[in-house]
């Protein structure tokens, strides 16, 4: 039995769900959310807990099993919270503000970059470096934390560009004076 897929997933009160076949859709405060559960795979609502459990053993169903789980958990966690990423921009002159639904950052190139953002997802930015992007679904979240971070990813010897909160960033050491020129 899978471990992470036998752990039942506490509901809120808040976070109302429902089945429509072998979809499931869950609305909370922070907006909806619906995931197709996978064939083998079956889904059941205990009092406040929701319970994921796989209808045979094949390899395929097995894998699955932890994954869906977790997903559902995400849904929860999202629709009820929500969830958060932090990026900081290092580099003199780099900066961001969040302008009319897009952020515009000026990271170094002859022009300044616009970034709409993807629907969902919200964003502040504090101090011209610190952008904070909020969002109810985790993928949707992530795909747009990486798509801003790869607009200057962090560079190994001066640590300048776009990093993720609390990411740490292997230094390089430059080029060492030779003594022999000839």
């Amino acid at each position: 039995m899978s471990r992470v897929g036998k752990m039942p997933i506490v509901v809120p009160g808040t976070v109302k769900i429902d089945f429509q076949g072998a979809e499931v859709r869950m609305q909370g405060p922070k907006g909806t959310l619906t995931h197709r559960v996978p064939e083998g795979i079956t889904v059941d609502v205990d009092g406040d807990r929701l319970h994921v459990r796989r209808n045979d053993e094949t390899k395929a169903i097995r894998a699955r099993h932890g994954l869906t789980r977790k997903l559902l958990a995400n849904m929860v966690e999202g629709v009820s919270e929500g969830f958060r990423k932090v990026l900081e921009i290092n580099g003199v002159g780099y900066r961001a503000e969040f302008k009319d639904g897009s952020l515009h950052m000026a990271l170094g190139f002859s022009h300044p970059i616009v970034y709409p953002l993807p629907a969902g997802v919200s964003a502040s930015v504090e101090r011209q470096t610190v952008i904070t992007l909020e969002c109810h679904d985790k993928q949707v979240l992530g795909q747009a934390a990486a798509e801003v971070r790869r607009f200057r990813p962090p560079e190994p010897y001066k640590g300048k560009g776009i990093r993720y909160q609390g990411e740490l960033v292997q230094r390089k050491a430059g080029k060492a004076m030779g003594g022999a020129a000839g």
